[in-house]
């Protein structure tokens, strides 16, 4: 028997599966994944990291058939796609699969929608599409985690290309061949930095994952072919980026485990990996009850991963939703953590910076992935340690669909558009019964 290469599988996987066969529980998790999306970028509406993507892509752009989230205009979906993606990701309030670290939504959904609204696809193709391209990119991550990220890899943008191309090439109907090319396609085109995540070039990686895939796609679909061993071949994207790559986690129990089924939400805008510090420090400052002024010193410890994104200086808003030593001090200081505790005026706050400076940070290698241990050392000599390992949003300590409305209500109102909230969210829980994404696509403009 031929052994099938991974993008070959992959191809027949995406092209072949049936919206019936879809748990219901797997499509509202779609919807959930959706709804969190679209909030996200609508909340940055105003942002000028958003307002200047569209305002260089307006200068190149073609026929106007797809929304611009927030912004009252239309671009042709490789543009539209580019920007939506920039707004969903760039606050990092995104979604997140924990095991690679990829924010799966932001690189698949702006494509797919962009692509609904041109051609007219359902909201149910959508859906489809949206899980399939996500189980896609979630799975090539798992293939080169944890080397492909630790060589400086923004998987998100990496692997979201994948995503991307294989959400694209089911909702313009391409063959399991077809699609294992696009996928192919996708793999020379699949770039971004973990350097580049203190600013907005992270965000522009995205954006690239999102019209690159859709790209890829549309090549496919007019013939273009790939290597056939494009992901895992000696000079493939898989070696070429990661150390070992275990190019098994790929195809292993296709279509019976789902890994978008894993993805989770955030109830802070801050890297997923600082939501347990977070949770750790709002805790003892309810514990211990004493200001902050009384605290001579806090450790926090973590794995790796948590050390190298957030043991970090923070000059600037991007730093500070990357940051260990203002997380902390938001826990303690201001005992919330909300959008406007990660921006400038937050970074400035001398109260903040001052509590930043009482803020170690520790590696354990002993802590999973997720977690942290913070230790209070108080003026007097007392101490207290709090450990938190499955912190809220995580996969044991879900947000509600209610806490999600929420989230998507405050963004809408920090955008300017809290009047539509209500109408978007019951018109993306319907989704799956609307004929296409017309209605829920004005709501947002």
């Amino acid at each position: 028997m031929t052994t099938r290469f991974a993008g070959e599988t992959l191809g027949h996987f995406v092209a072949e599966s049936d919206w019936r066969d879809i748990a219901p529980a797997l499509r509202h998790e779609a919807k959930r994944s959706i709804l969190n999306h679209l909030g996200c970028a609508l909340g940055v509406a105003q942002d000028p990291a958003v307002t200047t993507a569209l305002k260089v892509m307006q200068a190149f752009a073609g026929a106007p058939v797809a929304t611009v989230i927030g912004q009252g205009v239309r671009l042709d979906p490789m543009s539209a796609s580019f920007v939506n993606a920039i707004a969903s990701n760039l606050l990092d309030y995104d979604d997140t699969h924990l095991a690679t670290v990829i924010h799966p939504t932001a690189p698949v959904a702006p494509a797919l929608f962009a692509l609904a609204e041109q051609r007219g696809f359902s909201g149910a193709a959508v859906l489809h599409a949206f899980l399939l391209g996500g189980e896609v990119e979630c799975r090539i991550g798992n293939a080169v985690s944890p080397g492909h990220y630790a060589r400086g890899w923004h998987i998100t943008s990496t692997c979201g290309t994948f995503g991307s191309a294989a959400g694209c090439a089911r909702l313009l109907g391409l063959s399991a061949e077809q699609t294992w090319h696009a996928i192919g396609i996708a793999a020379s085109q699949a770039a971004g930095l973990v350097e580049n995540l203190p600013t907005a070039a992270k965000n522009v990686g995205v954006g690239n994952a999102a019209r690159n895939g859709m790209l890829a796609a549309l090549l496919a679909e007019q013939g273009y072919k790939a290597a056939p061993a494009a992901i895992e071949g000696p000079l493939g994207f898989a070696l070429a980026t990661g150390d070992a790559p275990k190019i098994e986690d790929i195809t292993r129990d296709l279509g019976t485990h789902w890994e978008i089924a894993r993805n989770t939400y955030k109830p802070y805008p801050a890297g997923i990996v600082f939501h347990a510090v977070i949770d750790a420090c709002l805790e003892l400052r309810a514990e211990i009850g004493v200001p902050p002024e009384a605290i001579a010193s806090v450790t926090v410890a973590g794995d790796a991963l948590l050390l190298a994104r957030g043991d970090r200086v923070v000059n600037n808003e991007r730093d500070a939703r990357v940051s260990i030593h203002h997380s902390a001090a938001l826990g303690f200081v201001r005992a919330r953590a909300g959008v406007a505790d990660f921006e400038m005026p937050a970074v400035t706050d001398p109260a903040l910076v001052a509590f930043r400076a009482k803020v170690t940070a520790k590696l354990d290698e002993s802590m999973p992935r997720g977690a942290a241990s913070v230790t209070v050392r108080l003026a007097d000599g007392r101490e207290f340690r709090k450990t938190v390992t499955t912190p809220r949003g995580s996969l044991e300590k879900p947000m509600s669909d209610a806490e999600l409305e929420a989230k998507f209500r405050d963004n809408s109102e920090i955008g300017g558009f809290g009047a539509r909230a209500d109408a978007a969210i019951a018109a993306t829980w319907a989704l799956d019964e609307a004929p296409d994404v017309v209605r829920l696509m004005d709501l947002l403009a």
